[in-house]
């Protein structure tokens, strides 16, 4: 299954049917009159958040929606038939953005929101309506009033409890796949995560929904590496987990590890440099008890409030880590119910970034 988190489409709604130009023309009925109908009303643009979604991926290949137009007048007084909305699923998270993408539309936070985006035209008015005690054969009507019409974009953000955050190969997809029901795609090198991956934790009888999204690098504000655009999806999350490798990335050691993604989380904004950030050094298993106090000490140095040591491949520090997780959530994690069901299905086969 491909990812795909930005999609622009266009929607109309129906515009109203025409009203109608009718007489009676029946046996016995002296004069007759007008009985001209009035049209029936545009169907209605509807866009639905629905469980079981976590792409925008049907937004590449169908990006025009038209929803019908209302039914015409008829003789006899009959109005014509509305037609029905048209009903947009999309997934929980998503926004609703104008043509510039400077202003938010609609946001969908929940299974089952309903937002009624653009109205359907108003039914003319039939002959029938402008008979009055001066005008007994009036052959004037209205025409449906037209459709609204709009260019939007469609912007995912994944909606979790917990985001993980970290320079490249720090560890991230082992981490996720020991802790939850997520399958990530793990190697040596550097950018395996090409697309966020959501998993669902299951810890001390409670759960949440655990979101891992590729690595930043020393300057991805500017487009560096993958550049920043998934740091979207952790924008909704409680508490973020900072993985820094133990072994060092690159020329990185751990405090400048720290440094650097702290600098890109605060160049990106949106609050992300003020939420709780929870920072673990992870691979500890390659290292003994001595590196791993003097490196927790240097964190803690440069500013890090707590430091904790895990290893994703022996689980070692695994419960601490995510008892401290715990105290920044709600008892029941609303997350875990909205994202829990698209984030069970479809985790075994990576889904693969579709670009626009």
């Amino acid at each position: 299954m491909h990812f795909l988190d930005q999609a622009k489409i266009y929607v109309r709604s129906g515009a109203g049917g025409p009203g109608a130009v009718s007489f009676r023309r029946e046996k016995y009925i002296e004069f007759g009159g007008p009985d001209g109908g009035d049209g029936g009303r545009g169907g209605d643009i509807v866009f639905e958040a629905v469980a079981g979604l976590n792409t925008l991926i049907d937004f590449r290949y169908t990006q025009h929606f038209k929803a019908a137009r209302g039914g015409h007048g008829m003789g006899k007084d009959r109005t014509g038939a509305s037609a029905k909305p048209l009903v947009i699923k999309v997934p929980v998270g998503t926004q609703i953005l104008s043509e510039d993408k400077e202003e938010v539309l609609a946001d969908f936070t929940e299974v089952g929101q309903r937002v009624v985006f653009l109205e359907g035209g108003m039914g003319g008015r039939g002959n029938a309506s402008y008979k009055s005690a001066t005008n007994r054969a009036p052959r004037q009507h209205q025409p449906g009033m037209p459709g609204q019409e709009a260019w939007v974009w469609l912007r995912l953000k994944l909606l979790a409890d917990v985001g993980l955050v970290g320079l490249p190969n720090a560890g991230k997809s082992t981490f996720i796949n020991a802790v939850s029901n997520a399958r990530a795609k793990v190697g040596d090198y550097a950018f395996t995560t090409l697309v966020p991956k959501l998993g669902v934790v299951r810890h001390r009888g409670r759960e949440f929904v655990l979101a891992d999204i590729p690595g930043l690098i020393a300057g991805a504000a500017e487009g560096a590496g993958i550049g920043d655009r998934f740091l979207g999806h952790i924008e909704r999350c409680r508490v973020l987990i900072h993985l820094i490798d133990i072994t060092g990335t690159g020329d990185a050691d751990p405090a400048e590890a720290l440094r650097i993604v702290t600098q890109e989380l605060a160049a990106y904004g949106a609050g992300l440099a003020d939420k709780p950030r929870l920072v673990a050094l992870s691979k500890c298993d390659l290292a003994d008890a001595e590196l791993v106090a003097a490196y927790r000490a240097e964190l803690l140095a440069a500013g890090a409030e707590e430091v904790f040591a895990v290893s994703g491949a022996t689980r070692a520090g695994m419960d601490e880590l995510l008892d401290a997780v715990l105290a920044y959530l709600p008892d029941r994690a609303p997350a875990a119910t909205e994202a829990g069901a698209g984030a069970d299905e479809g985790e075994g086969d990576a889904p693969q970034w579709s670009p626009l």
